[in-house]
């Protein structure tokens, strides 16, 4: 490979600390509907998944009911907290700017949210309009699917094995990799955890960083090597 003509970002945990936020809200409410559960450990086992998703999840291994008021609750909390409290991930304005490649953000995350959050951030203008989201395509399309990353490369007219992707979660590494990308794994937000970079390289993540300054280097350094998809 010579080269990449896309470069491909998750939002959540990405580009801005949002997860962890996220983690949070969510913890408390299984808590509170009677699936115990720290905030580590939501970020550790969720994170990258919808909040739909992960209820399907707890109700298939606990065997508890959950209410589905408890759906349209947890959007109305994260929504009030990411508008009070969401934070860009350190350096990734600088880096975006340094990478002299098409860019678009796929994000399992709603539209709405997106703009929200990039736009609270100072991150929008860098990215819109190539913002996508996964709900937008249906509700069963969402990662670890990969439809949205190949949505993505298709509205930026790039093949997808011309496409490099920046993911935090396994979930999102799994897509990215079915979606015949190249990957590398993130773990500088604030729900990462001990085994989060083994994690996302046992996903499929050729390199991981933690830092958003090394990633323009990390780039150029993939371009060069011939990986095994």
């Amino acid at each position: 490979m010579d080269g990449f003509d896309l470069i491909i970002f998750d939002c959540d945990g990405v580009l801005v600390d949002s997860e962890i936020i996220a983690a949070d809200v969510e913890s408390k409410l299984l808590t509170e509907a009677g699936y115990p559960i720290s905030v580590e450990e939501m970020g550790e086992r969720f994170a990258g998944m919808t909040w739909q998703n992960i209820l399907f999840q707890v109700e298939r291994e606990a065997s508890i009911p959950i209410p589905a008021s408890l759906l349209d609750k947890s959007e109305r909390l994260l929504d009030l907290r990411l508008e009070q409290e969401v934070q860009a991930i350190s350096g990734a304005e600088t880096a975006i700017s340094r990478l002299k490649l098409k860019r678009c953000i796929c994000s399992n995350s709603g539209s709405a949210r997106l703009d929200m959050m990039l736009g609270k951030v100072g991150l929008k203008p860098l990215f819109a309009p190539h913002i996508f989201s996964a709900k937008d395509l249906g509700p069963d399309r969402v990662k670890p699917k990969p439809d949205i990353f190949l949505h993505g490369a298709r509205q930026m007219g790039v093949s997808p094995d011309r496409a490099v992707v920046v993911e935090d979660s396994v979930h999102g590494i799994h897509a990215a990799r079915a979606a015949g990308m190249r990957v590398i794994g993130f773990t500088g937000a604030s729900h990462t955890y001990p085994a989060h970079a083994d994690k996302l390289t046992d996903a499929g993540a050729e390199t991981v960083i933690s830092r958003m300054s090394d990633l323009p280097g990390v780039v150029a350094a993939l371009a060069e090597w011939e990986g095994v998809l």
